[in-house]
């Protein structure tokens, strides 16, 4: 898939499978430009944005709450219970559950959590969705890695049917890394499948490395995974003054 163009657009198969647009995107706790931030996640038409670095302090639901607003979105769970990551969708999907996990704090080092959230698009097409944002500390990321799995596992055995499943977000970590490698044992990595628009995330001014990703559990068929880039709407102006990272844009195909 080599056109931007060709990222399928969110839609409803016959079959009850469901077409789902998921964005992941650290958005440093909305300290620099929102309205380029919110310009670039509308252009993307995203069903499901799994952020990072969401407002966690003073006033944090406000800051979640204009955001949603000026993106077209709604707020689903995170920010401050999770201390970071946060799942805004679009009216599309019906919300099963959505729930805020705190990871075990490592004295000294930043807390940090999970927003997880199950979906349902249509009648019968479930994602369980993990949005993250792993730890500096190459041992601690490792552990967390496993407890993104773990978690993922739990959300998959609620026995409401068959439920695909995505993790999302700032992995803090290249692909070869342990925990990169620990997630992507279980889980397919996105760019690496099914490659689309750009792969660098950091930094915008000068991208040079993939540290965020989107990744994918069977039966999810990944569709297309990338940096916006180039995307109508979306302009390199608007991607440099919106964060210090790049947005990941994948389109999922999720059975029903």
């Amino acid at each position: 898939m080599s056109a931007l163009d060709d990222l399928p657009a969110a839609r409803t198969g016959p079959d009850g499978s469901a077409v789902v647009r998921l964005l992941s995107y650290n958005v440093r706790s909305m300290r620099d430009d929102v309205g380029a931030l919110a310009r670039v996640i509308r252009a993307c038409a995203p069903d499901v944005v799994c952020v990072q670095e969401a407002p966690r302090f003073l006033r944090w639901r406000q800051a979640a709450g204009r955001l949603a607003r000026l993106s077209g979105l709604v707020y689903v769970t995170g920010g401050a219970p999770a201390s970071g990551p946060m799942i805004l969708s679009s009216p599309r999907p019906a919300v099963e559950r959505a729930e805020d996990v705190l990871l075990p704090l490592t004295p000294g080092l930043h807390r940090r959590g999970l927003a997880t959230a199950v979906l349902r698009f249509g009648r019968t097409a479930r994602l369980a969705v993990v949005s993250c944002h792993l730890s500096l500390q190459k041992d601690e990321r490792y552990r967390q890695a496993g407890m993104v799995l773990d978690r993922l596992a739990e959300l998959r055995a609620a026995p409401a049917g068959p439920i695909g499943a995505v993790v999302a977000g700032d992995l803090n970590e290249k692909p070869g890394g342990r925990a990169f490698r620990r997630l992507t044992g279980e889980l397919r990595d996105g760019w690496a499948v099914r490659p689309w628009g750009g792969e660098f995330t950091s930094e915008p001014a000068r991208p040079h490395q993939r540290i965020d990703a989107v990744l994918a559990a069977p039966p999810v068929e990944l569709l297309g995974c990338g940096v916006p880039v180039g995307l109508p709407g979306v302009n390199d102006a608007d991607l440099r003054a919106a964060s210090d990272h790049l947005p990941v844009l994948a389109a999922l195909r999720v059975p029903g």
